[in-house]
């Protein structure tokens, strides 16, 4: 088997995993406010290792999918998703992402956008918007960014991630 396809392979696999972690672990979690977003993660996991326009399609259908369980604002969550999808592929070129701790800081960001955005998009009443951006958004943002670190550390073979901090 060639190295590259071992690469998807190995990738598949933990999309799958954190898939299963965002339907069956994050319910029994914390309060969904600031449960880890493991769709999310694994949407930057793979934006980032695909490019732009692979990240922002898989960025839309997550969005999607995150827009059918709650229809009050069908559409914000593939806006966001999609911007965020296409913004992590992009900050990849830009940054250098092969570091652990960029990884998880990428994720981390990434929540807060996709929330702005789609707070934003959603029509959020402004004393609400702030409550979300400046305690909810952080605490979520902090919680995902903490366990995409420890899915990096897990399978940083997989993703040839270094340890240097």
């Amino acid at each position: 088997m060639s190295a590259s396809r071992a690469n998807r392979i190995q990738l598949i696999l933990v999309m799958a995993l954190l898939v299963l972690l965002h339907f069956y672990l994050r319910p029994r979690l914390w309060n969904a406010r600031v449960s880890p977003d493991f769709l999310l993660m694994a949407l930057v996991f793979f934006a980032m290792r695909a490019g732009p326009g692979a990240g922002a399609l898989a960025g839309f259908v997550v969005g999607v999918v995150s827009d059918a369980l709650t229809p009050a604002a069908f559409g914000a969550g593939a806006l966001a998703h999609t911007v965020v999808g296409y913004l992590a592929a992009w900050g990849r070129a830009v940054f250098f992402a092969d570091n652990l701790l960029v990884n998880a800081a990428f994720v981390a960001v990434a929540v807060w956008v996709r929330d702005l955005l789609l707070l934003l998009a959603s029509g959020t009443p402004q004393g609400t918007l702030l409550t979300e951006l400046m305690l909810n958004s952080p605490l979520q943002a902090l919680s995902t960014g903490a366990f995409a670190l420890l899915v990096l550390v897990a399978f940083r073979q997989w993703f040839a991630i270094r340890l240097d901090v």
